[in-house]
């Protein structure tokens, strides 16, 4: 009886194989587009980036031609997910904190329903369902779902797996009507008082605070800055001597999964990128911080620990919730600030210089999620009616 073949594409176990120079190299078996069974190596400093270097070689020599891919309609969904992450850090398009939510959605939404069904059992009704059903639980866990669902089921299609994504005959998912909600004065009052007290240390317990968050609050306060932005700015990026103080806005803080944060050296989007006049509140916060910091060199951030790393938004939402409790604000998290810009500036000026300073490419999209609706309409109204229809006119 012959043994059957391994699919074309396809590669075996890899070996790391340390050299005396200190180095690793991996190998791998791979059938190659003519059958023929071929060894593929790899050398770099490291077991992972030998690794890596490995499957960056056989991914070139995957996209030498079309042919059958590793999965077929009876495999598994889970099957489908794993080759999918795996083509996506083969392609290195997405970044790594967009990687770990795809991974976080797929693993805590889709799998547990998805992930023993073959490709084949998956159609247009179950997956309708599915978002369905989920929808009725969370607008935005049934959005996040339908993503993955989506880009899975897409990867298999270019692959000549599937005829067609069953995603693409799903219903249209109904986003219930939400507000976009800011602080108004006197809550903003309200959070400078409690952020005092917190900072000198009257109302907390467990380490001291370093006097950073109420700087960081009139940043994104006075900018718009998202948290990551905000936590991102170095010395090069501020420039107080200016008879109009600016900053720069060129990078934000990532965490990756099971990593240390870092600074990335571009925002959310490439319309992020923006100089940003400073009111004097943020202004007078910035300069005070930087005389604080004992770091001279340009590229010093302007937030950061103890050690000079830079700060986890994560941990930083963590003390804003103190404050905000202590302050007496519900609801509120650090992107509230740049919602309460927004609205401020709209109100005062008009949409279109709200997205200006939110860094977005369409004034829509700032209507629709950062400014907050006045249902007072303007009392010029009743005034104009009045000249009209009053009856002293």
């Amino acid at each position: 009886m012959s043994r059957p073949r391994v699919p074309i594409g396809t590669f075996g176990e890899i070996l790391l194989i340390h050299r005396a120079s200190g180095s690793v190299e991996a190998r791998a078996r791979y059938r190659d587009w003519d059958g023929k069974l071929r060894e593929v190596q790899a050398t770099a400093k490291t077991e992972a980036a030998a690794e890596r270097a490995l499957k960056s070689k056989l991914a070139e020599r995957s996209l030498l031609q079309p042919g059958a891919a590793a999965i077929t309609p009876d495999s598994s969904f889970r099957e489908l997910a794993d080759y999918w992450f795996e083509d996506m850090e083969l392609e290195g398009r997405v970044t790594r904190q967009t990687l770990d939510a795809y991974r976080r959605q797929m693993n805590n939404l889709v799998l547990p329903v998805f992930g023993n069904l073959t490709l084949r059992e998956i159609g247009v009704a179950r997956c309708d369902m599915f978002t369905k059903q989920l929808a009725k639980q969370s607008y935005s866990r049934a959005k996040q779902a339908k993503t993955v669902l989506r880009l899975a089921f897409a990867l298999a299609v270019r692959h000549e797996v599937l005829l067609r994504n069953p995603m693409d005959g799903i219903g249209r998912l109904r986003k219930p009507p939400h507000a976009p909600d800011a602080l108004t004065p006197q809550e903003v009052g309200a959070i400078r008082v409690a952020i005092r007290a917190w900072e000198r240390g009257t109302v907390v317990s467990g380490p001291k605070p370093d006097g950073q968050l109420s700087a960081i609050i009139e940043v994104m306060l006075g900018t718009s800055a998202r948290i990551g932005e905000a936590l991102a700015l170095r010395r090069r990026d501020v420039d107080i001597a200016s008879a109009v103080p600016t900053v720069l806005i060129a990078g934000t803080i990532v965490t990756p999964s099971g990593q240390t944060p870092y600074r990335q050296d571009h925002p959310k989007t490439a319309k992020s990128r923006r100089v940003v006049a400073l009111p004097s509140f943020t202004a007078e916060a910035v300069r005070a911080r930087l005389a604080d910091l004992a770091d001279r060199s340009p590229d010093a951030l302007v937030f950061r620990s103890r050690n000079g790393t830079p700060l986890t938004p994560n941990n930083v939402r963590r003390q804003l919730r103190r404050v905000l409790d202590l302050a007496g604000v519900e609801r509120a998290n650090p992107h509230k600030f740049r919602r309460t810009a927004a609205t401020e500036i709209s109100n005062a000026a008009d949409a279109d210089l709200a997205a200006e300073l939110l860094g977005h490419t369409d004034s829509r999209t700032t209507i629709a999620h950062y400014i907050h609706r006045d249902e007072m309409v303007n009392p010029v109204t009743a005034a104009l009616l009045d000249a009209r229809f009053g009856r002293k006119a």
